[in-house]
């Protein structure tokens, strides 16, 4: 059976399921916004509860995610195919409110199975790393133009790797360049790595870094955070999930100013603490780094 006829609960196992659909608790006729709707593994289930297809949108930068979700939209959903900084906006502007938003920040099991959407250096394939295929900036393209310098300041800023061993990493590139898939890019830092490394490949800071990089995710959290409060109804819940100290480190930021700016605070905390996905889903491996952020709108 080819990949394009499994059904998405098939595609993808959401990230702590059995925890977003206790924090947010969906209710029978609330609407509902994902703004990274991927394969429908979260938006099918709270959507099964809340009953409300024709006022809830799903959003996704991935066209091959949206197509994984013609059912959902066959139902009345509307799905905006676009990047989750950009519909925040455009639905904020249009004064959309929903009683539900999440967030899941992950990448989604096909696009790091798929060896020609070249987010994974298990199985090689070209080096791309766009969620949105219709964008021009590929991971062949930065690895192959940038200067040894940003480069070095991609992978220690968004990979976190040490800057001596970043500057190493980035040098070793530009001197094998060109390089134009993710075999041989993850051969080259696992040549050239140093340090010492167990069950974590020597690579894959790097190829997060370059994945960051490539689809600007940093600035996009940055973008649609402060937009979260204008999405949501009055009680309105939403939940965020992050995968990495990047990502968390700016949710975390942005949940407790809201939180310690009293009387002119908008949103209060469901969770005090995150959702764990190593303690709360360990039977789903993807979940492993996965932190689960809930707040409600006053």
């Amino acid at each position: 059976m080819s990949i394009t006829e499994h059904p998405p609960q098939i595609l993808h196992v959401p990230v702590l399921l059995d925890s977003t659909l206790e924090l947010l608790q969906p209710q029978k006729g609330e609407n509902y916004l994902d703004l990274t709707a991927g394969y429908g593994g979260h938006a099918s289930r709270i959507l099964e509860v809340t009953g409300n297809y024709a006022e809830s949108v799903l959003v996704d930068r991935d066209d091959y995610a949206l197509g994984r979700l013609k059912s959902l939209s066959d139902k009345g959903a509307r799905l905006l195919h676009t990047d989750f900084a950009a519909a925040a906006k455009q639905l904020a502007d249009e004064g959309q409110k929903f009683d539900l938003v999440l967030v899941d920040l992950g990448v989604s099991s096909p696009q790091l199975d798929q060896s020609d959407r070249g987010f994974s250096f298990t199985n090689s394939g070209p080096l791309d790393m766009r969620m949105d295929r219709g964008q021009e900036l590929t991971a062949e393209k930065l690895v192959n133009t940038a200067s040894a310098d940003k480069l070095a300041h991609i992978i220690s800023q968004y990979g976190e790797e040490p800057i001596g061993l970043a500057k190493s990493i980035a040098l070793a590139i530009v001197n094998n360049r060109p390089l134009y898939t993710t075999g041989e890019l993850a051969d080259l830092i696992k040549q050239n790595y140093r340090g010492k490394w167990k069950k974590i490949h020597p690579a894959t800071r790097t190829f997060q870094a370059i994945r960051i990089a490539v689809n600007d995710e940093l600035k996009q959290i940055e973008d649609m955070l402060p937009l979260l409060p204008k999405l949501l109804k009055k009680n309105g819940r939403v939940g965020v999930i992050s995968f990495h100290s990047l990502e968390d480190r700016l949710i975390k930021r942005y949940f407790k100013d809201q939180f310690d700016n009293g009387l002119e605070a908008e949103l209060l905390p469901i969770t005090k603490k995150p959702i764990a996905g190593n303690l709360n889903d360990v039977h789903n491996p993807r979940s492993r780094s996965a932190k689960l952020r809930v707040a409600v709108k006053k």
